[in-house]
């Protein structure tokens, strides 16, 4: 596979099979055999779509306690969450090879007794070729997932192509936006479990900030998709709507390609034509002509090298 200046994209709206890892990864085929069809270079799946994203969720906590009820529930997750290498990785691999696309996918991943909030890329030769764990969980986050570290900021450099990510609040960081951006980052990718109105100021600014194309991806899940056992345990409403998606693409000046998709499952494409992110460079480059090197100095620990897929 060869990016050159137009780059066919698929964004993942979806619903996996709720705590069931095996069933989320069956899921994960389906999805990416039909993406597959509009021929995508990339596709993109939501923040921990693998097992789930956990929301509504406080697994027995409190302050200073935690139940006996909530420690089985965290185990529950924790033995449907994946390993990374695992089995799982290599039937998501194949697929990748299959299908000819560049795939990236949110998983919780399971690294001895912790679990982290990750990203996984795949490359369209077969191969797991990175992975992104999440630096910085939010807020009720953290009794789940640990702290990734800057040895997993990667980019993808693919010709012309520097694909990118962060997940979710991690955008609200200016120095790891800033991270990707002294990468070269043009086609941005930022999972998420936000849906609402206030992450689409985020990510057009982002879009703006860094001349980069945004892909902002979500699940699409109610209280009907969750377990029983979970739904009873944690009073979740069958009739609620938990995250309504809002997956759409963004332009380098912050204009919606696609705009926001609400309450269904849908795939979302688009051909990004990289020319704009160089025309929109003209009045602002966050780190060349519009940076103060003189003034700022900006340093990341342990950044690592752009994997260069050929």
């Amino acid at each position: 596979m060869s990016f050159k200046d137009k780059v066919k994209v698929a964004l993942i709206q979806a619903t996996p099979v709720l705590f069931n890892r095996e069933k989320t990864i069956d899921r994960c085929l389906e999805l990416i055999d039909a993406a597959s069809g509009e021929g995508p270079d990339l596709i993109v799946f939501p923040e921990s779509f693998v097992p789930a994203y956990p929301r509504n969720m406080i697994f027995g906590t409190t302050i200073g306690s935690r139940s006996e009820e909530g420690r089985m529930m965290w185990e529950e997750y924790y033995r449907n969450s994946i390993t990374v290498p695992g089995k799982e990785t290599g039937i998501i691999a194949e697929a990748a090879r299959k299908s000819g696309a560049f795939i990236s996918l949110g998983v919780t991943e399971r690294a001895n007794k912790s679990l982290y909030c990750s990203q996984l890329f795949f490359s369209p030769k077969g191969k797991l070729s990175a992975i992104h764990r999440k630096i910085k969980p939010t807020a009720a986050e953290r009794l789940v997932w640990g702290e990734g570290d800057g040895s997993t900021l990667s980019t993808h450099r693919i010709s012309n192509t520097v694909i990118g990510t962060l997940i979710c609040w991690e955008n609200y960081m200016p120095l790891a936006r800033m991270a990707l951006y002294s990468k070269g980052v043009n086609v941005y990718l930022a999972p998420t479990a936000d849906n609402r109105d206030s992450w689409h100021s985020t990510i057009k600014h982002i879009a703006q900030e860094g001349r980069c194309f945004v892909l902002a991806c979500n699940q699409f899940v109610s209280g009907s998709d969750y377990p029983k056992h979970i739904a009873e345990r944690e009073n979740i409403n069958s009739t609620d709507i938990l995250s309504a998606g809002g997956s759409c693409i963004i332009s380098p000046g912050g204009k919606y390609i696609r705009e926001p998709v609400w309450n269904r499952e849908e795939i979302i494409y688009a051909e990004l034509d990289l020319r704009l992110t160089v025309q929109s460079s003209l009045d602002f480059d966050p780190v060349g002509h519009y940076n103060r090197p003189d003034i700022f100095s900006f340093d990341i620990k342990d950044l690592p090298d752009t994997i260069v897929e050929k």
